[in-house]
Protein backbone atom coordinates (compact mmCIF):
# COMPACT_ATOMS: atom_id res chain seq x y z
CA UNK A 1 0.00 0.00 0.00
CA UNK A 2 2.54 2.50 0.69
CA UNK A 3 4.30 1.94 -3.04
CA UNK A 4 0.82 2.93 -3.99
CA UNK A 5 0.70 6.51 -2.17
CA UNK A 6 4.09 7.44 -3.27
CA UNK A 7 3.10 6.80 -6.91
CA UNK A 8 -0.11 8.71 -6.63
CA UNK A 9 2.38 11.95 -5.47
CA UNK A 10 4.23 12.46 -8.59
CA UNK A 11 0.87 11.94 -10.95
CA UNK A 12 -0.80 14.64 -8.82
CA UNK A 13 1.86 16.80 -9.15
CA UNK A 14 2.19 16.24 -12.94
CA UNK A 15 -1.76 17.18 -13.57
CA UNK A 16 -1.61 20.55 -11.84
CA UNK A 17 1.49 21.25 -13.93
CA UNK A 18 -0.39 20.64 -16.77
CA UNK A 19 -3.89 22.34 -15.54
CA UNK A 20 -1.80 26.00 -14.78
CA UNK A 21 0.20 25.58 -17.88
CA UNK A 22 -3.20 25.20 -19.77
CA UNK A 23 -4.16 28.42 -17.79
CA UNK A 24 -1.57 30.12 -18.65
CA UNK A 25 -2.06 29.86 -22.48
CA UNK A 26 -5.31 30.63 -22.06
CA UNK A 27 -4.61 34.08 -20.39
CA UNK A 28 -1.60 34.65 -22.90
CA UNK A 29 -4.27 33.83 -25.62
CA UNK A 30 -7.03 36.23 -24.29
CA UNK A 31 -4.34 38.68 -24.06
CA UNK A 32 -3.21 38.29 -27.60
CA UNK A 33 -6.97 38.68 -28.86
CA UNK A 34 -7.85 41.58 -26.75
CA UNK A 35 -4.92 43.40 -28.58
CA UNK A 36 -6.63 43.53 -32.29
CA UNK A 37 -9.61 44.99 -30.08
CA UNK A 38 -10.86 47.98 -32.29
CA UNK A 39 -9.17 46.63 -35.11
CA UNK A 40 -10.84 46.36 -38.55
CA UNK A 41 -9.01 42.77 -40.18
CA UNK A 42 -10.66 42.14 -43.05
CA UNK A 43 -8.55 41.79 -45.95
CA UNK A 44 -8.76 44.41 -48.44
CA UNK A 45 -10.94 44.04 -51.92
CA UNK A 46 -8.07 44.63 -53.87
CA UNK A 47 -5.84 42.31 -52.05
CA UNK A 48 -8.33 39.74 -52.80
CA UNK A 49 -8.77 40.34 -56.23
CA UNK A 50 -5.47 39.80 -56.41
CA UNK A 51 -4.65 36.79 -54.68
CA UNK A 52 -7.71 35.55 -57.09
CA UNK A 53 -6.15 36.86 -60.04
CA UNK A 54 -2.75 34.91 -58.93
CA UNK A 55 -4.59 32.10 -58.57
CA UNK A 56 -6.11 31.75 -61.78
CA UNK A 57 -3.32 32.88 -63.81
CA UNK A 58 -1.32 29.69 -61.92
CA UNK A 59 -3.90 27.54 -62.52
CA UNK A 60 -3.62 28.69 -66.54
CA UNK A 61 -0.22 28.67 -66.71
CA UNK A 62 -0.29 25.00 -64.92
CA UNK A 63 -2.64 23.94 -67.81
CA UNK A 64 -0.68 24.85 -70.29
CA UNK A 65 2.48 23.48 -69.15
CA UNK A 66 0.47 20.20 -68.06
CA UNK A 67 -0.77 20.50 -72.00
CA UNK A 68 2.82 20.82 -73.33
CA UNK A 69 4.69 18.31 -71.28
CA UNK A 70 1.55 15.37 -72.75
CA UNK A 71 2.66 16.91 -76.13
CA UNK A 72 6.04 16.15 -75.66
CA UNK A 73 5.45 12.88 -74.20
CA UNK A 74 3.07 12.04 -76.95
CA UNK A 75 5.98 13.38 -79.61
CA UNK A 76 8.80 11.24 -77.60
CA UNK A 77 6.49 8.23 -78.03
CA UNK A 78 6.08 8.20 -81.39
CA UNK A 79 10.06 9.39 -82.16
CA UNK A 80 10.62 6.28 -80.33
CA UNK A 81 8.10 4.39 -81.94
CA UNK A 82 9.29 5.14 -85.22
CA UNK A 83 12.86 4.36 -84.41
CA UNK A 84 11.77 0.89 -83.14
CA UNK A 85 10.13 0.42 -86.47
CA UNK A 86 13.37 1.76 -88.27
CA UNK A 87 16.01 -0.52 -86.46
CA UNK A 88 13.66 -3.49 -87.20
CA UNK A 89 14.00 -2.60 -91.02
CA UNK A 90 17.48 -2.21 -90.91
CA UNK A 91 17.54 -5.54 -89.20
CA UNK A 92 15.75 -7.38 -91.27
CA UNK A 93 17.83 -5.92 -94.54
CA UNK A 94 20.92 -6.68 -92.85
CA UNK A 95 19.82 -10.47 -92.37
CA UNK A 96 18.72 -10.37 -95.98
CA UNK A 97 21.94 -9.13 -97.13
CA UNK A 98 23.80 -11.94 -94.93
CA UNK A 99 21.75 -14.62 -96.35
CA UNK A 100 22.69 -13.42 -99.83
CA UNK A 101 26.76 -12.82 -99.22
CA UNK A 102 26.29 -16.49 -97.51
CA UNK A 103 24.01 -17.73 -100.66
CA UNK A 104 27.40 -15.90 -102.92
CA UNK A 105 29.87 -18.09 -100.92
CA UNK A 106 27.84 -21.21 -101.41
CA UNK A 107 28.25 -20.71 -104.77
CA UNK A 108 31.71 -19.74 -104.89
CA UNK A 109 32.43 -22.89 -103.36
CA UNK A 110 30.36 -24.87 -105.89
CA UNK A 111 32.00 -23.75 -108.61
CA UNK A 112 35.64 -24.05 -107.45
CA UNK A 113 34.61 -27.55 -106.52
CA UNK A 114 33.50 -28.20 -110.64
CA UNK A 115 36.43 -26.43 -112.04
CA UNK A 116 38.77 -28.62 -114.11
CA UNK A 117 41.98 -26.52 -113.47
CA UNK A 118 43.69 -23.94 -111.78
CA UNK A 119 43.14 -21.47 -114.44
CA UNK A 120 38.99 -21.89 -114.24
CA UNK A 121 39.80 -21.55 -110.21
CA UNK A 122 41.47 -18.37 -110.55
CA UNK A 123 38.77 -17.35 -112.85
CA UNK A 124 35.95 -17.98 -110.54
CA UNK A 125 37.71 -16.33 -107.56
CA UNK A 126 38.25 -13.01 -109.97
CA UNK A 127 34.41 -13.21 -111.12
CA UNK A 128 33.37 -13.95 -107.30
CA UNK A 129 35.48 -11.12 -106.00
CA UNK A 130 34.25 -8.50 -108.78
CA UNK A 131 30.61 -9.36 -108.11
CA UNK A 132 30.90 -9.58 -104.84
CA UNK A 133 32.61 -5.50 -104.68
CA UNK A 134 29.80 -4.60 -106.59
CA UNK A 135 27.55 -6.12 -104.12
CA UNK A 136 28.87 -4.84 -101.06
CA UNK A 137 28.86 -1.37 -103.11
CA UNK A 138 25.04 -1.76 -103.50
CA UNK A 139 24.62 -3.33 -100.34
CA UNK A 140 26.25 0.37 -98.32
CA UNK A 141 24.49 2.16 -100.87
CA UNK A 142 20.83 0.35 -99.30
CA UNK A 143 21.82 0.19 -95.67
CA UNK A 144 22.77 3.77 -96.09
CA UNK A 145 19.65 4.69 -98.00
CA UNK A 146 17.90 2.90 -95.34
CA UNK A 147 19.32 4.56 -92.16
CA UNK A 148 18.78 7.85 -93.58
CA UNK A 149 15.34 7.45 -93.89
CA UNK A 150 15.00 5.71 -90.58
CA UNK A 151 16.81 9.22 -89.05
CA UNK A 152 14.26 11.46 -90.72
CA UNK A 153 11.14 9.78 -89.72
CA UNK A 154 12.43 9.50 -86.50
CA UNK A 155 13.13 13.17 -86.15
CA UNK A 156 9.80 13.88 -87.89
CA UNK A 157 7.59 13.77 -84.33
CA UNK A 158 10.26 16.19 -82.83
CA UNK A 159 10.23 18.69 -86.05
CA UNK A 160 6.75 18.80 -86.34
CA UNK A 161 5.83 19.04 -82.42
CA UNK A 162 8.83 22.17 -82.78
CA UNK A 163 7.22 23.87 -85.43
CA UNK A 164 3.71 23.90 -83.64
CA UNK A 165 5.18 25.04 -80.89
CA UNK A 166 6.88 27.90 -82.39
CA UNK A 167 3.21 28.70 -83.52
CA UNK A 168 1.89 28.51 -80.70
CA UNK A 169 4.44 30.96 -79.94
CA UNK A 170 3.65 33.24 -82.55
CA UNK A 171 -0.08 33.17 -81.89
CA UNK A 172 0.45 34.20 -78.16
Amino acid sequence: MSDHVTNAAPEAATAETVAATAEAYKAAANKAVGAFEGIDLAVPEALRSAAEKAVNQSRETYERTKDAMEETVEMLEQSMDKAGQGAAAINRKVIDMTQTNLNSGFDLAKDLASAKNVAELFECQAAFARKQFETLSAQAEAIRTLSTQVATDTAEPFKSHVQRSVETLKVN
